[in-house]
């Protein structure tokens, strides 16, 4: 279950890739889609929020626009052997 981290409320725009960055700010990059040569986009700072971010939690913009951070799942399902 994912937490509210920070609330930056950001209006997501169709065709960018929304994501928080190594500063803890929310940043976007245009998306490979439709006659975009391919590489490295250029990414833009859409709002600050300056989170720490915590090891071995997932940070995501959520659907109101805010950051929002989950436990990741490491390790998976163990197989038994035979």
């Amino acid at each position: 279950m994912a937490e509210k981290v920070a609330k930056v409320g950001v209006r997501k725009q169709k065709g960018y890739l929304y994501f928080v960055d190594k500063r803890g700010n929310v940043a976007r990059a245009k998306m490979s889609r439709g006659g975009r040569k391919k590489g490295k986009a250029k990414i833009e700072m859409v709002a600050k929020a300056g989170v720490k971010k915590k090891s071995g939690y997932l940070y995501f913009i959520d659907k109101s626009g805010d950051i929002s951070a989950a436990k990741m799942a490491r390790g998976g399902r163990r197989r038994k052997r035979r």
